[in-house]
């Protein structure tokens, strides 16, 4: 027959003598769990971060947010091109020279009114020495047609002579446009004039140069000065003519 006593001490004291014990180590196990997820979440993150700086993010709403298909086509090779080689320039030694040699400082640059004053000298026919030598006064010089003449201001027409329309161009209803090239000289006379471009019927050209030597143009003007060049305008043959 079993005995059970009648008497125990209160409170467990085996139990009471590890409650410090187990209650830090629980504390201690929660805090280091607490920790590593903290950790593992940080680390996490940092991936991330480091991922969405090297690729930027692209939101894309519609069909055409999405753009073209890439190309299949293989592109060409680069091809390395080398840069010239450039060689830096040598500075030598100066050498002595004789004083007549040596450019006068003080030059003074003529002006555009003393480059007009200047006239070229008189050109005379010496006989017997062999050399063909021109003597054209500066009044009288024409330029031909094909020669370049420089020429601040072109001539322009003050006055037009009336065009006579040839009778049988007109009656027969033919029309055309005339470029015609006149010479005008220092006065504004026209000295010459010739077809630059037909019209395709002969009456009309030749109605275009007669009435160009009637005509009246401001001469052009070079330097300040008058100058004889060509000048080219049209003439029109229209019915209303």
């Amino acid at each position: 027959m079993a005995v059970y006593p009648l008497w125990s001490p209160y409170g467990a004291y085996e139990l009471k003598a590890k409650y410090q014990r187990n209650f830090l180590y629980g504390t201690g196990l929660t805090l280091a769990t607490v920790l590593l997820i903290l950790l593992v979440s940080w680390l996490l993150s940092m991936e991330e971060d480091i991922d969405t700086g090297a690729i930027p993010s692209m939101v894309i709403k519609t069909v055409a947010d999405l753009g073209p298909p890439p190309s299949i086509a293989r592109k060409p090779p680069q091809v390395a091109v080398q840069a010239p080689q450039t060689v830096a320039p040598k500075v030598g030694i100066p050498k002595p020279v004789a004083d007549d040699e040596v450019l006068d400082e003080d030059v003074v640059l003529a002006t555009r009114d003393e480059l007009a004053e200047i006239v070229a000298p008189d050109i005379s026919t010496v006989a017997g020495d062999g050399d063909i030598q021109i003597d054209i006064a500066e009044e009288d010089y024409l330029p031909a047609p094909d020669e370049f003449v420089p020429v601040e201001i072109i001539p322009e027409m003050i006055h037009t002579a009336p065009l006579d329309y040839p009778r049988l161009a007109k009656q027969a209803g033919i029309t055309g446009v005339v470029w015609v090239q006149a010479l005008v000289d220092k006065d504004g006379n026209v000295r010459d004039a010739r077809v630059a471009k037909s019209s395709g019927t002969v009456s009309l050209d030749e109605a275009a140069i007669k009435q160009a030597m009637d005509c009246k143009f401001k001469p052009g003007i070079q330097n300040g000065r008058p100058v004889a060049c060509w000048v080219s305008y049209k003439v029109d043959f229209t019915l209303d003519n």
